[in-house]
């Protein structure tokens, strides 16, 4: 231990190496409060220090593990008293906002909200949002492609990703800092580390596409009578609002309720509605675009589809709204509780989460089961709160949640990943062939396994 913590020093300086009690005050993660456990976490600044620690680990057979804002949720950063953790946590540099190229160039351990602000400043936007916006980090998104509220117009962080730059396990610094949309210049590299949750490499600096700033935004909580009212909303709004719809977001009345119980979020209409629906526009026509919104609502009331709708008269009241979508403390709060993330075509939904209430019922009787979701790109979200001190209540829970879904050929992660926890379910969403080539890819980056090991795949 002291020879690698040693030599991890003199790369980075005594401040920037943290062992013993430094270590075990954070936390493991957003969703697990026990302390973090590790031989030392290491703090770079800059891309060549990342390179020199994962070149001297490498050499030494030193296990590392990344870590970004911790918000993550299939266990992909979890860490043991023999691992070296990289932490981000010093490279927060937004390098430049292009408003000319649109692109913004951003070091990796920037939290996402800060770097949200800073673009909107400069008049510009980032599309990419999500509910762990305060924590979450830029690297973290890109690693897990992360996807959040604005896919169904934007796409997921993939989409808006026109380069970046990672260090291979080896402490290989392979750049592909792209600005250009269209490059098709051999292999498309970055791809390799989009998505792959850290396993082949740590991206250090990226290169985002950005979009001008909406000068309108309109957003509505809809209560709906039952689900079936969800496609004719989404399917009205596509066609009437079209491109400028950027977000579609489901729950249904139970985690509604469960958020808006006394002491938690207020509720801003009645709280026996079957599902609630908040969509958002953004546009650039301050003239026509707020009009035009109303008159869409009202033809939804007309049609049937919406029985109750609240419209945000002011920003503060907006983010009120949005709360009770992205706030679900009221529920996380019992434990033990399991959170999921699933995809599968809207057609199929209604079907599946009364397989998931079914399956429930008869393996774990004692669960509570919250649903809700990006459902205008087929995601799904469930929180489970166990009630009870089984220890096989997790692996009962994700049984009543994955083995149905098989039926429906969804996928066991729309957007949070595998890592750690989801590893024993990739099989019902890859074929045997396909997970053979991650392996594959794996041991070409990392033959020694010693960068995240055991995330996605096992060597």
């Amino acid at each position: 231990m002291t020879d690698i913590v040693d030599a991890l020093r003199q790369i980075l300086g005594d401040s920037a190496v943290l062992t013993g009690e430094d270590v075990v005050a954070r936390a493991t993660s957003y969703w697990d409060s026990s302390p973090m456990r590790a031989k030392a976490i290491v703090r770079p600044a800059t891309t060549q220090q990342v390179s020199d620690v994962l070149n001297v680990c490498h050499e030494a057979g030193q296990h590392v593990v990344t870590h970004g804002g911790l918000t993550g949720c299939v266990q992909g950063s979890h860490s043991n008293d023999q691992d070296i953790v990289l932490s981000l946590e010093r490279m927060t540099s937004v390098e430049e906002i292009d408003t000319i190229s649109h692109t913004l160039t951003v070091q990796a351990g920037a939290v996402l909200e800060t770097v949200q602000n800073e673009v909107a400043s400069a008049g510009m936007f980032l599309p990419l949002d999500l509910g762990a916006r305060g924590s979450c980090t830029v690297g973290g998104n890109v690693a897990t492609n992360a996807g959040g509220i604005n896919v169904i117009r934007y796409g997921m962080a993939r989409a808006l990703v026109l380069g970046l730059e990672a260090v291979l396990p080896d402490g290989t610094i392979l750049s592909s800092m792209n600005k250009m949309l269209k490059n098709n210049a051999g292999f498309d590299l970055k791809q390799l580390f989009i998505g792959t949750e850290g396993a082949l490499g740590v991206v250090t600096r990226v290169i985002f596409r950005l979009q001008p700033q909406p000068t309108t935004r309109n957003t509505a909580l809809a209560a709906l009578p039952d689900f079936e009212a969800i496609p004719l909303l989404l399917n009205h709004l596509k066609s009437t609002i079209g491109a400028s719809l950027s977000a579609f977001e489901v729950m249904w009345g139970n985690y509604f309720r469960a958020v808006t119980e006394p002491g938690w979020h207020k509720a801003p209409m009645s709280r026996d509605h079957s599902h609630y629906i908040l969509f958002e526009c953004d546009g650039s026509d301050p003239a026509r675009d707020n009009d035009r919104f109303m008159e869409v609502v009202e033809q939804a009331f007309e049609k049937g589809i919406i029985q109750d709708a609240v419209l945000p008269k002011s920003e503060a009241e907006r983010r009120s709204i949005w709360s009770i979508r992205d706030d679900f403390e009221a529920i996380v709060s019992v434990k033990p509780v399991f959170l999921y993330d699933v995809s599968l075509p809207i057609s199929s939904m209604k079907a599946y989460v009364a397989d998931v209430e079914a399956k429930l019922e008869a393996l774990l009787p004692t669960a509570r089961l919250f649903t809700l979701g990006h459902i205008g790109d087929g995601n799904l979200h469930f929180f489970v709160q166990g009630h009870t001190d089984d220890p096989a209540a997790r692996e009962l829970s994700d049984r009543s949640v994955y083995e149905p879904l098989a039926a429906y050929s969804g996928s066991v992660s729309a957007e949070h990943g595998i890592g750690i926890e989801k590893k024993g379910w990739l099989a019902q969403s890859r074929s045997a062939e396909e997970i053979a080539v991650m392996r594959q890819l794996k041991h070409l980056f990392d033959p020694n396994g010693l960068l995240n090991a055991g995330v996605v795949v096992d060597q």
